[in-house]
């Protein structure tokens, strides 16, 4: 019987093989290897009886049999006895030999299925397989392929038949026409020799120890002869490719004389093949194989075809590999390997052939070449070894190769000569000079213009040679242990030369490792012996290269850190009195860039410590011996920084220090005559180094460096010769500018550092008549002003540090700068000079800041020059054209530039200012600025606005008042600031305010309050101006509102007059907004005084009405709408009446003169208590019948509650509203509720529709019925302090829901809960309002009403504002309604009762549950909703409900819930899954009573698990983590805990195996039953549950005792599968077939 039903279902599994799907087939061939790992001899005789009776079987679905086949003999090869490998060797042959025509897949499934039983029974393969191979006849391809594979697999059991093989085979090499069969005839002798070979290597494990290579010389020879001579010339490549391959194999096996013999043709003939082959691997691999056996054998002959083999394989290396062909890397390394085996044998003529090709115009060729001279030095040293100064001599010529693969071979040939020892040879340094030069080749890529990207994906950059050639410098410098004499000192020579400057941070870096190994070796006192390296770079040379090139320390990889280290380990060599300052002070040098970055790093700061460092170490050695070599190292390392203008820059601070020190006068003098003869006066970098170091210098030898600079100007050098011979000679005028330049600004550093108690008596006399003498040129007499932007950019820097000097002097008191006016002067003509419409140049911005410093230096400015001054510097800042208009503007220099000019310009204002700190002073300076700020040109208003601001601020700031003095001008400057508050301009109106602050407390100083005195309306200011950010007219209004009320309260009463006249007079401000500011601060400021206006007010609201539409200008509305309330104020019905009347939508002047009612609280009650009148005195629709619309009714909404609504909407949307809103918010919430529920579905009337259509109006609002009382509830909730309420329920998305006609209930029930969360206390009042809407004749008001009470019974608010029993009764009272909804929707609420008040479930439990099964039972029902509505809410309520209650309805409603599993519903299954989850939380207690429900259910619960929809999924996990403990199973219910997280995913086969091992643990009589119920939902109408069904089964089957299979009618379960193994869903016959499978463990 049990081998009845494996056979029955291999025989399935077999039979589904037809398969079409992938997945499916694949699962097929897995569950017959696990049916043969359990009895495979069984399994292998029902596969080859299937087959043979099959014999029609479609060679596809006989390969997945055969494949299977195949796995399990070779996992279970062990375990078969002869007689089945018999049968299988016999199927297996005759599978693979049935058709004559070579049929891949399948052929080679049967010959793998031979190969993996000769393994183990190779002489009963051999036996079957030989019948088939007779002589004289051709065997089948797949014969002669078994015999390789075997050959390959079981080398000890193939190579004793091998030899009668190759006899039977030799004499078919002749009849072999077709090209495959010669190549498997290739492809069987390759096998066989590489065997061969396998045996031979192994003859100490192989059977038979006496096997000898001759043994099959012969026959091997013959086969070479027909393959070489015959085949080998064929023109099918791949059959030559065959034919190569096997050659090589062959030729270890040959006879050493046929081989000799054969050479002189072997090797041409397989040379001759890379012609024919792109893909030249093979060819490679045989040759080198073939070149091995020569050399082995000892060959003569091979030196004659030394020469084309060498010829050939060079261009093999020559072509870089193609990444794009796999075998092109491969070919690469055989054909080295060839080069290495012709170098171990021909050294001479090898490099003779190769090196000459350095020289070859081929790039490639020098490349591949230099390749093979790396494999040759790496793999053949020892006959290389007397080779290595021929091979260094011819090395010099690629050392002057550009191109940079060539440059990248050669590193690479230098690190393996490194490792060789060549570099220790004479010739070496080229080529560490070499390597040198391309770690210093330009980072970022190669120097000059960006090139295109290089067409040949090979090409490499220099930032490659770079890295690679850094990389290889510093392992030769760490690892190479032979290197470390030839590179130090060595190394120290490309220090200072300037060309290898990019290649300084990996030479410090392998230096400083160098030294600090020679220190560990004990030669720290002698690290560098200038007596045997002539050619090293002095202490001062590099003391001074290493220290300017850490003045910009992360250039070049971080080069700072690298040469202080190496300056650290040198410090010894330099001098020894410099070791312990040095070895204190370059550490903490080296952590400051180390905590730093580039961004970072304060540049001035990091320049600062190094020349501290520079000055400690001059101080540290006072020899003037040191010193004085190193200023003049110094010197004339000047010229090397020609191009690096910053490091130049640094070096020039460096002389100046050096200098400093000097004790020699005469030194100085020298050397600062030889720095102003050599520098490049040209270059803006190079005048600056010079002025600094200048200024430095004069530190110490102000005398010597004053007499220099007037020596200098004596000599020859501004002296032009008049000949015409001496043009070339002399200096050209530009030349001489630069000069003049210089030396300017020489003076200036001079003066700023030079000791000032020196500097002040020189200052005119010296300083000032030098400067202006190399400013002004005389021609005939006469002084010519420069043009020369440098030069006057010079005079004024100069100028600016001179003034600063003399500022801060601590020479005589009251000193008096004589020449004063006169500089202001030329400053001012500097600045006039300047071209109105552009800012090119900083030339403006010095100018400026020059006037500043020279403005507080005595003799004051007279009027005119002052009154010039100011009004030149405001017109050439304030009238430049905006940043975007200027030609390139946009770019961050230019912007910088318009900053710094603008605030220099404010330092001069505040510095003239403080010249005359008074009302008077304060009133001449805004004459000056008035127009500017009132200008039609934005950017000058808000340039000018920004200034005042400034100067108001500075004048507070400085201002000391000793007595009350009048402020008089406040009034005008109020005036002037007040309405640019409003200013079109952000900046201008932010800035504006910050000007009123200002005067306002400027007043109050001058009125005898502190300067600290804080006034708390003056500050409110401040809090105006993030409102103002946003050209928003509302905020401007009120913001001159709060300034008028401001002003209004600090104005001196004489002023007011004077104020409204100024104010008047801004009406006609250019700016529109300010013209408007200032009529509201006119109304502001009268609103005291008021206006009589007269009785009739229907008439003076249409006449305000039609001004409002005619005029545009919104200050004039505003006016308007102040009327309209003080009109209210005193006739508030007449003018609710009046505005009711207005047509219908409201327009937009409407719509304001509603809301500028909401000012007065008491004034806005009555109104607001007036519109609910009227909104429930009238019904809210009527119903209209039309023959066009069926037997329905159409509901129109009534005109006057419309209006009511609208006017409510306008009400409720002012702000200040909210007060009266408050006391009215019951009445309000309640009656727009209503209003909105009636108003669902509503039309307009149809005089209406077309206005609603067109709109009415500037900014009309939507008037339909539904919308608008959705907004006026929601602007309610605003206005009544239910902020949080309206938020929530708009993020739920509630406002939409409330307008909707068919979700208005859940929109409902959001705003209940959004109320009962944050406006509980309001709710007992709002409550009684509705509750007599339930009694309502309007289905939808009692369905809101409902809808409203069932949400709040689900907060706690309910039961703590005692409203739980009205509402409880109120919803029992509704079951029984003759709307379904509103009876849902009060189960809802009952239910809700389980989370509002839980404790109070019990209490009503026999009510409650009434209900619940009362809902469930519901006949008018037809889609289940009042059941699905039950069983939620009962849900709800079983944790809190007495069990006695619910044990007396347990199986009632368990029996009741069970048809909606399987529903199609998806909430349905949902809801009836999750309660039986509740159910089973309380039935617990029921014992054996409630598990036969759940084991009932468990089949079901656990399918579902893989159900379509998440929720259903989710009620699942929930329904078993709550049966668990039912079951009685300590491993189930942990497994329903552990595994059933709700949020977490579940590995779903995983999880059901271990669940099927628990069941049949605890539960193995329920077999039969399980299997049963899995049956029924093979007709799942879901695909996973179908799939899941089997996968329960084959589980249970997995896990099964044997004792309990027979519960199982095994006949028809297989039967079900094998219907279910033609589901169309390819997952669930996957699952089938893997079921299949397993049933082999209850057979």
């Amino acid at each position: 019987m049990m081998e009845s039903r494996i056979k029955r279902l291999a025989t399935t599994l077999m039979a589904a093989t037809t398969d079409r799907e992938p997945l499916v087939q694949e699962q097929i061939s897995q569950a017959l290897c696990v049916l043969g790992q359990a009895e495979p001899e069984e399994l292998l005789h029902c596969c080859d009886e299937y087959l043979r009776q099959h014999d029609k079987l479609a060679y596809p679905h006989r390969v997945i049999i055969l494949k299977a086949m195949e796995t399990v003999v070779r996992n279970n090869i062990d375990l078969l006895d002869k007689s089945t490998a018999k049968v299988v060797i016999f199927l297996a042959s005759n599978e693979m030999t049935k058709s004559k025509e070579v049929i891949w897949e399948w052929q080679q499934a049967a010959s793998n299925v031979l190969v993996a039983v000769g393994r183990r029974f190779v002489n009963k393969v051999m036996e079957e397989v030989l019948s088939k191979f007779q002589p004289g006849i051709l065997p089948h391809y797949f014969v002669l392929q078994t015999f390789a594979n075997l050959a390959a697999a079981n080398v000890f059991g193939m190579v004793p038949f091998l030899n009668s093989i190759l006899g039977t085979m030799l004499p078919m090499l002749g009849m072999a026409k077709q090209d495959h069969m010669k190549s498997v005839f290739c492809y069987a002798l390759q096998h066989f020799s590489e065997s061969i070979q396998e045996y031979l290597a192994n003859l100490d494990q192989a059977p038979d120890p006496t096997v000898r290579k001759d043994t099959f010389s012969n026959e091997i020879f013959c086969a070479y002869e027909v393959l070489f001579n015959g085949w080998l010339q064929h023109r099918e490549a791949k059959l030559r490719l065959a034919v190569v391959e096997a050659l090589g194999p062959m030729s270890y096996l040959m006879p050493g004389e046929r081989l000799e013999e054969q050479l002189p043709k072997l090797i041409p003939g397989i040379l001759g093949l890379y012609k024919k082959h792109s893909e030249a691997f093979s060819i490679s691999k045989s040759l080198s194989q073939i070149l091995e056996a020569s050399v082995g054998i000892g060959s003569r002959s091979l030196d004659g075809q030394l020469d084309g083999l060498l010829g050939t394989l060079h261009p093999q290396l020559c072509s870089p590999a193609d990444p794009s062909v796999p075998l092109s890397a491969k070919n690469h390394t055989e054909v080295l390997r060839c080069f290495t085996v012709l170098a171990c044998s021909f050294p001479d003529r090898v490099l003779a052939f190769l090196l000459p090709k350095l020289e070859s115009s081929n790039e490639r060729t020098r490349v591949g070449t230099l390749l093979i001279m790396r494999q040759i030095i790496n793999s053949a040293p020892s006959q290389m070894e007397i080779k290595k100064p021929f091979i260094l001599s011819f090395m010099k010529l690629p050392l002057q190769d550009s191109n940079n693969k060539v440059r990248r071979a050669l590193v690479q040939v230098i690190s393996a000569m490194a490792h060789h020892g060549y570099l220790e040879q004479p010739g070496g340094e080229a080529l560490l000079e070499f390597l040198v030069r391309q770690c210093a080749l330009p980072a970022g890529g190669d120097s000059g213009p960006p090139k295109k990207a290089p067409p040949d994906p090979e090409e490499l950059t220099s930032d490659s040679v770079r890295s690679i050639s850094i990389n290889t410098l510093f392992l030769l410098s760490t690892t190479v242990d032979r290197m470390s004499h030839v590179l130090w000192p060595f190394l120290l020579e490309f220090v200072t030369p300037t060309p290898f400057t990019n290649a300084l941070t990996p030479l410090c870096k392998s230096l400083t490792f160098l030294a600090l190994k020679r220190q560990e070796e004990g030669e720290d006192g002698a690290l560098i012996r200038y007596d045997l390296n002539a050619n090293l770079p002095s202490p001062h040379a590099l003391t001074t290269r290493l220290l300017v090139v850490s003045s910009q320390p992360y250039v070049g990889d971080g080069r700072g850190a690298a040469a202080l280290r190496l300056l650290h380990v040198l410090r010894c060599s330099v001098h020894p009195a410099l070791e312990q300052l040095w070895n204190k002070g370059i550490p903490l040098l080296v952590e400051h860039l180390e905590e730093n970055t580039e961004k970072s790093l304060a540049q001035q700061e990091w320049e600062e410590k190094l020349l501290q460092f520079l000055q400690d170490s001059l101080a540290a050695v006072p020899d003037n011996a040191w010193s004085c070599p190193l200023v003049t190292e110094m010197c004339r390392q000047l010229s090397c920084y020609n191009g690096s203008h910053l490091e130049k820059n640094f070096l020039y601070k460096c002389i100046g220090t050096t200098l400093g020190a000097c004790a020699s006068k005469e030194l100085v003098q020298k050397q600062l005559q030889e720095l102003l003869e050599t520098a490049r006066y040209q270059e803006e970098a190079e005048r600056e180094g010079l002025a600094s170091c200048f200024g430095i210098c004069a530190m110490n030898h102000l005398e010597e460096t004053l007499a220099k600079l007037e020596d200098f100007v004596r000599s020859d050098v501004f002296k032009k010769s008049v000949g015409l011979f001496s043009i070339f000679k002399d200096r050209s005028d530009t030349e001489v500018e630069k000069i003049k330049s210089t030396l300017i600004l020489c003076y200036g550093h001079v003066a700023a550092a030079a000791p000032r108690e020196l500097i002040l008596p020189r200052v005119e006399a010296d300083i000032l008549r030098n400067i202006f003498q190399y400013f002004h040129t005389k021609v005939l007499g006469i002084k010519v002003e420069t043009k020369d932007l440098t030069l006057k950019l010079c005079l004024i820097r100069s100028l600016a540090m001179l003034c600063q000097a003399v500022a801060r002097g601590k020479g005589p008191p009251g000193f008096v700068l004589a020449r004063k006016a006169e500089l202001v002067a030329h400053m001012v003509e500097f600045i006039r000079a300047e071209p109105p419409g552009r800012l090119r140049t900083p030339l403006r911005q010095r100018a400026l800041i020059t006037c500043t410093h020279l403005v507080p230096l005595e003799p004051p400015l007279s009027d005119p020059d002052r009154t010039e001054l100011l009004d030149t510097c405001l017109a050439s800042v304030l009238a430049l054209p905006p940043l975007e208009q200027d030609n390139g503007g946009h770019s961050l220099e230019n912007q910088v530039l318009y900053g710094d000019t603008l605030s220099a310009l404010k330092d001069l204002l505040k510095s003239l200012l403080h010249r005359n700190l008074t009302p008077h002073g304060l009133q001449d300076m805004f004459a000056h600025l008035g127009p500017w700020i009132k200008s039609p040109r934005e950017q000058e208003r808000e340039r000018a606005v920004e200034l005042s601001a400034s100067l108001l601020e500075f004048y507070l700031s400085k201002l000391n008042v000793s007595t009350v003095t009048p402020f008089y001008n406040l009034s005008l400057l109020l005036a002037l600031f007040s309405p640019r508050c409003s200013d079109s301009l952000a900046g201008v109106r932010l800035r504006s305010v910050d000007c009123v602050h200002s005067l306002l407390y400027i007043q109050l100083c001058y009125e005898g309050f502190s300067r600290d005195h804080r006034d708390e309306t003056v500050e409110g200011l401040k809090g105006l101006k993030k409102g103002l950010e946003e050209p928003d007219f509302t905020v401007l209004f009120h913001t001159c509102t709060t300034i008028a009320m401001v002003v209004g309260k600090r104005i001196p009463p004489d002023q007011l007059l004077n104020l409204l006249l100024a104010l008047f007079e801004g009406l006609g401000d250019p700016d529109r907004n300010c013209s408007r500011a200032a009529t509201v601060l006119i109304n502001c400021l009268l609103k005291e005084r008021g206006g009589v206006l007269q009785d009739k007010i229907p008439d003076i609201i249409t006449i305000i009405h039609g001004k409002l539409e005619e005029l545009d200008e919104e200050h004039l509305r505003k006016a308007a709408q102040q009327t309209v309330f003080i009109l209210a104020a005193q006739h508030s019905s007449l003018v609710v009446s009046s505005l009711l009347g207005s047509p219908l939508p409201f327009d937009s002047h409407t719509c304001a003169m509603w809301r500028s009612l909401a000012t007065d609280p008491a004034l806005t009650s009555q109104i607001l208590e007036q519109l609910l009148e009227k909104l429930s005195r009238d019904i809210p629709y009527q119903e209209s019948r039309s023959f066009l619309l069926g037997p329905g009714a159409e509901r129109v909404a009534t005109a006057l509650p419309l209006a009511a609504t609208c006017a409510l909407q306008e009400l409720l949307s002012a702000p200040e509203a909210g007060p009266a809103v408050l006391g009215l918010y019951p009445a309000l919430f309640g009656t727009l509720l209503l209003r909105l529920s009636c108003c669902l579905g509503v039309q307009l009337p149809k005089n209406l529709q077309g206005r609603d259509r067109r709109g009415h109006g500037a900014a009309a609002r939507s008037l339909q019925p539904g919308s608008c009382a959705v907004e006026t509830l929601r602007a309610l909730l605003l206005r009544g302090g239910s902020e949080e309420v309206a938020r929530a329920v708009g993020e739920a998305g509630g406002w939409e829901l409330l307008a909707s006609p068919e979700r208005h209930h859940d929109g409902v029930a959001l705003l209940a809960r959004a109320m009962a969360r944050h406006a509980g206390p309001r709710l007992p009042p709002v409550v009684k309002t509705l509750l007599p809407a339930l009694g309502s004749a309007f289905d939808s008001q009692r369905v809101t009403t409902t809808a409203f009470f069932a949400e709040l019974l689900s907060s706690n608010v309910v039961n703590d504002l005692i409203l739980l029993e009205t509402l409880l009764d109120t919803l029992t009272g509704r079951q029984k309604d003759s709307c379904l909804l509103v009876r849902m929707l009060a189960l809802r609420g009952l239910g809700n009762i389980a989370s509002g008040a839980p404790e109070k479930v019990r209490q009503h439990g026999p009510t409650l549950l009434a209900s619940m099964v009362s809902g469930m039972d519901d006949k008018d029902d037809p889609h289940n909703l009042v059941a699905l509505e039950a069983m939620a809410s009962l849900a709800k309520l079983l944790e809190h409900l007495e069990e006695r209650d619910v044990h007396s309805v347990l199986l009632h409603i368990a029996i009741r819930i069970r048809p909606f599993f399987d529903s199609e519903q998806p909430e349905l299954r949902r809801s009836s899954i999750a309660l039986f989850g509740s159910l089973a939380r309380v039935g617990g207690a029921e014992g054996e009573l409630f598990l036969e429900q759940v084991l009932h259910g468990l089949v079901t619960l656990l399918l579902h698990l893989q159900d379509p929809q998440p929720d259903v999924v989710k009620a699942c996990k929930f329904a078993l983590r709550m049966c668990g403990p039912s079951l009685g199973c300590e491993g189930l219910r942990d497994m329903f805990l552990n595994h059933l997280h709700q949020d977490r995913g579940l590995h779903f086969g995983e999880f059901l195996n271990h669940v099927c091992k628990h069941l049949m643990q605890s539960y193995p009589e329920l077999l039969n039953r399980l299997v049963s119920t899995n049956l029924f939902y093979f007709k799942s109408p879901w695909g996973d549950i179908r799939a899941a069904a089997p996968m329960f089964i084959g589980f249970l089957v997995l896990h099964v005792e044997e004792e309990h299979c027979q519960q199982l009618d095994l006949d028809q379960l297989i039967s079900a599968l094998n219907l279910l193994l033609k589901d169309p869903v390819p997952a669930v016959r996957v699952k089938v077939a893997e079921t299949l499978g397993r049933l082999v463990r209850i057979l």
